[in-house]
């Protein structure tokens, strides 16, 4: 069966009233070219996925896969970039961009290897792995212990000799230490995962625990984001006015751009630029502006002055100096070390993470017009996370790797759930992680509009921590004094350690660091008393929001037999690897899913034809 549509104008159904969509004749392409079967179950139009342009096991055109696949990248650089520059100021890198640069590239290309690992091998969504702040807040603890606190003369920058052996080894020691606590902390999600824990995990873990937990992720960077936007509250300011007028006022402003689907065959159509790219754009015109005010002088060129780190000069060797081609490698930093006190503390942004990804896993899926992910899927999931972090502490990247949030909600935006796109951005990102002057580029955006980036993106993180108490009773006393108390004392024990580390003395310096770490790591004290409280203080499953929030996982519309979707690549699990043994194992496949899928593999397919009004396909059988 092959579906085809006439050329000329696109009809209703793909041109969505002149706003750009992907071309409609490559629904003719199928996972493995297999047919197109109505199912009896589709007649729900209300799903997410009977408006999708490609589902889940789609394959659009290579050229759309790779546009598509540049999308996600650029979507996710916000938080991709983020990441090594927060940490920059704590690894004594402040002054060293170039270094900078480094980190960016190798965290581009560890996410291009996870996010790659986790389309074949874990969950099997389209959902791409990046940095994640989870593991910020535990590592800017452990590095603000008086052990790793950066000397004083790394801080001016008329002292600073990057190219000397003894700043190298300054900010190497400090990376290595993450290095190792990443790696160990990382063994014990890939434990979680290949065990099947996360689902006992979860049933105790509602939403007055990830509230505060992830709300606490970003409320203790608002102090480092204001310092960098003060530099220049002008040129910052300007950044946040861009990003708010883009991703709120503009959003739904379509921008005629030309489109190419052939030969000579070009035409205009209409593209939400504004609410696909508001971040890149806001970031990209005050960088302009930057440049503009320092080539005409008016930012100050005297190294000393504060609003230097406003130039687009004042880092722009980095340019220069980073190389056309950078391979990252394990090890790259020297070995790794390890501390008690640094394996806790991210151990506590590892449950955050995990949490949050279970989450993302619901929403990839209904977005992406899949059916919820089982739990053998989950499991592999959040083992395969766990391997990313593994990865990514080897690399030294300074940071563990995560789903991205960003990237689903991209899925509802561009309405593109395609498998094969994410794996062509996870082949992008391996790309410019392998290019030395693309994380050169990013490394020279001036302090004031990272910040400026900064206090929006921290924003819009702590407005989606607090989200997740819509699914709990806020008329409840009991709920209000919960998630009060958890974020009042996971802001003020942090300030009060960092205040008084002398105070927490046990006579066992092991045990302090670990108390410190612990203490000062706002999202680990809120969320360990959300936890606490939680499951402590009677409380219907209603009054907790524990029904709506299972109700949410099961009212996801099932378009696609779940096998489909799930199942081990290359027939692992049906073909071979099928003894009794590695059935029981809690990810991998159910064995009736799996014979299921076999004998109704043609009912059972994602069927565009029956989502697609009447007369938008021409069927020649």
């Amino acid at each position: 069966m092959n579906s085809a549509i006439p050329s000329g104008e696109l009809p209703s159904c793909v041109r969505d009233e002149g706003v750009l969509n992907p071309d409609a004749d490559s629904h003719s392409r199928k996972k493995d070219q297999q047919p197109e079967t109505p199912s009896s179950s589709s007649s729900s139009s209300s799903n997410s996925s009977s408006h999708l342009a490609y589902g889940i096991l789609d394959v659009p055109p290579w050229y759309l896969c790779i546009f598509f696949g540049i999308q996600h990248f650029l979507t996710a650089l916000g938080g991709l970039v983020a990441v090594p520059l927060i940490l920059a100021k704590d690894l004594c890198l402040q002054h060293d961009p170039l270094t900078q640069s480094y980190l960016i590239g190798t965290i581009f290309f560890v996410s291009g290897i996870c996010t790659l690992l986790q389309v074949f091998l874990g969950v099997r969504l389209p959902i791409l792995q990046g940095g994640t702040f989870a593991f910020v807040a535990p590592s800017l603890a452990m590095l603000s212990l008086p052990a790793w606190k950066c000397p004083e003369w790394t801080l001016n920058v008329t002292q600073v000799d990057t190219s000397s052996p003894e700043f190298i080894e300054e900010w190497q020691k400090r990376i290595r230490e993450l290095q190792g606590s990443i790696m160990v902390a990382s063994c014990v999600q890939i434990l979680v995962g290949l065990s099947g824990l996360i689902g006992f995990l979860m049933r105790f873990i509602g939403p007055l625990t990830i509230a505060p937990t992830i709300t606490l992720v970003a409320l203790p960077l608002f102090e480092s984001a204001a310092q960098d936007a003060g530099i220049h509250w002008g040129i910052a300011s300007l950044t946040i006015f861009l990003i708010v007028l883009f991703s709120q006022y503009l959003k739904n402003v379509a921008v005629p751009v030309p489109v190419c689907t052939g030969w000579k065959k070009c035409r205009t159509a209409k593209f939400h630029v504004f609410q696909v790219f508001p971040v890149l754009l806001a970031l990209c015109l005050s960088w302009l502006l930057c440049f503009v005010l320092t080539i005409t002088n008016v930012l100050p060129s005297a190294p000393t002055a504060p609003e230097y780190l406003a130039r687009t000069d004042s880092r722009g060797s980095v340019l220069s100096q980073a190389p056309w081609f950078r391979f990252p490698y394990p090890g790259q930093w020297g070995l790794p070390t390890v501390s008690l006190a640094g394996v806790f503390g991210i151990i506590a942004g590892v449950i955050s993470s995990m949490v949050e990804s279970v989450g993302d896993y619901y929403a990839c899926a209904r977005l992406s017009g899949a059916p919820p992910p089982p739990k053998h899927a989950i499991n592999r999931g959040i083992s395969i996370e766990g391997l990313g972090c593994l990865l990514a502490g080897a690399w030294g990247s300074g940071n563990g790797t995560t789903s991205y949030s960003e990237n689903i909600g991209a899925l509802g935006i561009t309405r593109v759930g395609s498998r094969n796109v994410i794996v062509a951005a996870g082949c992008v990102l391996l790309v410019m992680g392998v290019f030395g002057k693309i994380g050169a580029a990013f490394a020279t955006i001036p302090t004031p509009v990272i910040g400026g980036m900064f206090l929006v993106m921290f924003g819009v993180i702590s407005a989606v921590g607090i989200s997740n108490l819509q699914y709990v009773s806020m008329n409840s006393s009991r709920n209000l004094f919960i998630f009060g108390f958890s974020i009042s004392f996971g802001l003020a024990i942090p300030s009060w350690v960092n205040r008084n580390p002398e105070r927490l003395q046990t006579g066992i310096p092991q045990l302090d660091q670990i108390l410190q770490v612990l203490l000062t790591t706002g999202m680990f004290v809120g969320g360990f008393l959300g936890f606490l409280l939680d499951n402590t203080i009677p409380g219907s499953q209603e009054e907790r929001g524990l029904l709506a929030w299972t109700k949410i996982h099961e009212d996801s519309g099932v378009t696609l037999q779940a096998s489909e979707v799930y199942s081990l690549p290359w027939g692992a699990g049906t073909r071979f690897c099928t003894c009794s043994w590695a059935r029981k194992l809690p990810f991998w496949p159910e064995p009736n899913q799996e014979e299921a899928s076999h004998q109704l593999s043609g009912p059972l397919l994602l069927n565009t034809l029956s989502r697609a009004p009447e007369g938008c396909l021409d069927i020649r059988i």
